[in-house]
């Protein structure tokens, strides 16, 4: 039994306002962030492509790194940038790892298929800088962007591709055609074209690549769907595929294991092939 039917597509894809003291992001993110930039081994603002957002941060581990992860940033693909984040990339920096995370152009003033091209040039150029396996993850929005990086047709080159270990998406988006009944497609500008084109669980994925798909188990009921969603359809289309719900956390909350690299989500995340 699945329930009712959606009646109120905005509220069932509204975080904040169904988070308890949801105002409080994302500005809880802003000093953690700010002071992890102040305290690490990194590079700002390398540039990936020609507008003024096209750029990523580069956070170094000591010594040679293990291999590249990049966290792609949510924010529904109209709202945020990379400077919220940094602190995220502790839990890999600290397990060795080189950590990519960009910001991208923002709807509407480009399409989610661009935005989609626009993240795998900066995971390309990225991987040019760091050796190894590549490794990605985002949150919501970025949940979305990173798992288009896996499916056939990716914008990934094939140097990048052959490289791809896994991909985790946090409370990600992977079926767009919803955003057709929101408020929010004003901003996105989603046709039922554009939206089944952008929806990495209308495609085939790439093989060879471990999926997983990771949400809270307090969040809206659209977004467990969703990421129940993919690992299902993939999983039946011969990918490794896994579906983690993690208890007691919410859409905001579900992503601070990354800042550790004790956390069971981290761990997941890097987790080696022959660890399974």
């Amino acid at each position: 039994m699945t329930g009712f039917a959606i009646t109120d597509w905005d509220n069932a894809y509204e975080n904040g306002r169904n988070i308890p003291n949801g105002s409080d992001w994302p500005g809880v993110w802003v000093s953690p962030a700010q002071n992890f930039r102040d305290n690490s081994r990194c590079r700002l603002d390398i540039p990936y492509g020609a507008s003024e957002r096209a750029k990523y941060d580069l956070f170094l581990p000591e010594g040679t790194p293990k291999g590249l992860f990049v966290f792609v940033h949510g924010g529904y693909w109209v709202a945020l940038d990379k400077s919220y984040w940094s602190h995220l990339a502790k839990g890999a920096v600290d397990s060795g790892w080189a950590v990519a995370i960009p910001s991208y152009d923002l709807c509407p003033q480009v399409s989610i298929a661009q935005i989609t091209k626009m993240i795998g040039s900066a995971i390309d150029h990225a991987a040019g800088e760091v050796a190894g396996p590549v490794v990605l993850s985002g949150h919501s929005a970025g949940g979305h962007l990173v798992t288009a990086m896996m499916c056939e047709g990716t914008p990934l080159t094939e140097i990048t591709q052959k490289r791809l270990q896994h991909v985790v998406s946090i409370s990600g988006l992977h079926d767009l055609r919803p955003m057709l009944a929101t408020k929010r497609n004003a901003q996105l500008q989603l046709d039922m074209t554009s939206a089944t084109t952008s929806s990495p669980a209308l495609h085939r994925p790439l093989p060879d690549v471990r999926l997983t798909t990771w949400v809270g188990g307090a969040e809206r009921q659209e977004f467990l769907r969703q990421t129940a969603l993919l690992a299902n359809i993939w999983y039946g289309l011969g990918c490794d595929a896994y579906a983690i719900t993690e208890p007691d956390r919410h859409h905001f909350n579900v992503i601070d294991g990354l800042a550790d690299r004790a956390s069971p989500l981290t761990r997941a995340a890097l987790r080696s092939p022959d660890e399974e």
